[in-house]
């Protein structure tokens, strides 16, 4: 039986806060805060790449040709379509309409672990080419100074990123579980609101490493 909306929110308030809304503009400031120091982390290795891509650029770009460009797409449009159902989720819920905000939970939970599959699928394919980082390199198509370096890049980035993934499902797993007791509402619904900026984080992260990677 999914629990009052009403009654929940009113025990989320903290005793240091005089309403929700100024709680709630606390906890996303707090999130703001959070995400700009993802985007440090993110903008350190983007530096590094874009650094090393100067130094060896021809063999940058002959390591960059040899990444199967059409499942980085897919998987591009995987993740920005989990943007629009997770922005969904939030919207129905805000509404008072909690069984749609559920379904477009569990809509973009399947399309991360679609994106964690193609991924997977790609992984599979570098362990075959040996496209490896370091001296476990031996892709015989693609030689010269510094290709290691961009298969070291490649999947310290993307690697990284799938740990984001992973993060950010486990969190809106939870807020599904929640959203389906009844736990949000109109009212309340913060937690949804800060796991939905989180997914969009790890979706434009990615919109940058699919065109360094894949395109450029």
């Amino acid at each position: 039986m999914p629990l009052d909306a009403d009654a929940v929110a009113d025990l989320a308030l903290a005793h240091h806060f005089p309403d929700l809304a100024k709680q709630a503009h606390a906890a996303r400031l707090g999130m703001w805060l959070f995400l700009a120091t993802e985007i440090l982390l993110f903008a350190g290795l983007f530096t590094g790449y874009g650094l090393y891509r100067f130094l060896f650029y021809d063999t940058f770009q002959a390591a960059s040709r040899s990444m199967e460009t059409g499942l980085g797409t897919l998987n591009t449009f995987v993740l920005i379509t989990s943007s629009l159902t997770v922005a969904l989720a939030l919207h129905f819920v805000q509404h008072g309409r909690r069984v749609a905000g559920v379904v477009c939970l569990v809509v973009t939970l399947v399309f991360a672990l679609a994106f964690l599959g193609i991924k997977a699928i790609e992984y599979t394919h570098h362990f075959q080419e040996g496209q490896l980082p370091g001296q476990y390199y031996h892709y015989a198509a693609v030689q010269g100074p510094g290709v290691t370096l961009f298969f070291t890049l490649y999947f310290l980035m993307t690697g990284l990123h799938g740990i984001h993934v992973l993060v950010g499902m486990g969190v809106l797993a939870v807020v599904a579980v929640r959203t389906w007791q009844g736990a949000y509402g109109p009212r309340y619904h913060t937690p949804l609101e800060l796991g939905a900026m989180y997914w969009h984080l790890v979706d434009l992260i990615w919109i940058f490493i699919y065109p360094l990677l894949y395109l450029i």
